[in-house]
């Protein structure tokens, strides 16, 4: 009898490790799943906004915001000039404001509206398209979810809204007026007069294009409208919409462009190699401190052999005692983690074909 309740335990103690250790493995796919959408939603808007930033700084345009006296800019009368008055793909044309999606919110405009100038560059702008202060139709694209989502939040505009354009030398400024949904085969809303498609444009005015609906794969496209209400000098200071005054009449920039610390990261490489080297030296360490006392309580029986599972072994093999155990496994999981993210996200987005239809992915 004792033989067969020996046996029994065996068997459900078996049943119990492999039913473990599938659970195991679906939590650490569950937590695959979860990293790419977060790689997918938000660490692509990270590296679009260090792109960004490069192509900002790799121009030599004036920064008025950080001028010792910041001031309002008057506003011109007459025909705007219109800036530029042409442009190669990729080349940067523009910084587009829209105060109602955040004060900090900024992101650059680029010629061209193909996948790589739209992840790499924040907003794309339609080459047949006016350009800014231009009679017609001023027209640009882009993302509404991933890659920073430029237009992520089209649908909190509101008429009147401003939407502020600089070029290199001028302040273009219009507001918005109304919104409409329509198929990806209308293109005639970026045509010179949508309006009257065909017909000879008589104002000037503004169109985004982004995809809807949000989240799921999108079957038409979120068309945002505005007109052009007034010009300024970049030389002569900030437009008032994106002025601030306290109460001593000092003017200030309300988006004074700052980046965030992730947005100066080019490459996870560093971080991963750094990792795992500071897991070698401390691995090393603890071995010749501590060597294994888990092994070794077992071994002398201070200590009953745990059942085996994935991620409890992983952390009783490593060597010294339990806060540096833990400390070595989260090591290694960072640098697995990061490893996800600069290898393995991009290439099952360039690569699986279901991937590549949701993340609209290109490298940046």
């Amino acid at each position: 009898m004792k033989h067969v309740a020996s046996r029994g335990g065996r068997t459900k103690s078996a049943l119990w490790t492999i039913l473990g250790i599938l659970a195991e493995l679906m939590l650490t796919a569950a937590a695959i799943c979860a990293l790419y959408i977060a790689w997918q939603m938000w660490w692509t808007g990270v590296q679009s906004e260090h792109n960004q930033i490069e192509t900002r700084q790799s121009v030599s345009w004036s920064d008025p915001g950080k001028s010792g006296n910041v001031t309002v800019a008057k506003a011109q009368q007459g025909d705007p000039p219109v800036q530029p008055q042409s442009a190669t793909e990729g080349e940067l044309i523009a910084q587009i404001y829209i105060p109602r999606f955040g004060s900090q919110w900024q992101r650059n405009l680029v010629e061209g509206t193909d996948l790589t100038q739209l992840n790499k560059h924040g907003l794309g702008h339609y080459t047949d398209s006016q350009m800014p202060g231009q009679v017609g139709n001023f027209a640009f694209a882009g993302h509404r979810n991933g890659y920073g989502q430029p237009l992520g939040d089209v649908d909190k505009l509101q008429e009147g809204d401003p939407i502020i354009v600089r070029t290199q030398d001028y302040w273009y400024v219009y507001h918005y007026t109304s919104y409409k949904i329509v198929l990806p085969t209308q293109t005639e809303v970026v045509a010179a007069n949508p309006e009257n498609p065909g017909a000879t444009p008589t104002k000037r005015m503004l169109t985004m294009t982004t995809c809807e609906p949000k989240y799921s794969t999108p079957t038409h496209r979120w068309i945002s409208y505005a007109e052009f209400s007034y010009w300024a000098k970049v030389s002569d200071g900030i437009p008032q919409e994106l002025a601030s005054q306290n109460a001593n009449g000092t003017v200030k920039f309300v988006n004074n462009e700052q980046s965030s610390f992730l947005s100066s990261i080019d490459t996870l490489k560093p971080w991963i190699f750094g990792a795992l080297a500071a897991y070698v030296i401390i691995f090393i360490s603890a071995a010749v401190a501590w060597r294994w006392p888990y092994l070794a309580d077992v071994r002398a029986g201070r200590r009953k052999k745990a059942d085996f599972s994935l991620y409890g072994s992983l952390v009783r093999l490593q060597p010294g005692v339990l806060p540096i155990r833990l400390l070595l496994v989260l090591l290694l999981v960072f640098a697995a983690a990061a490893s996800c993210f600069e290898w393995l996200f991009p290439w099952a987005a360039s690569t699986i074909p279901m991937l590549q239809e949701m993340s609209n992915y290109t490298a940046i």
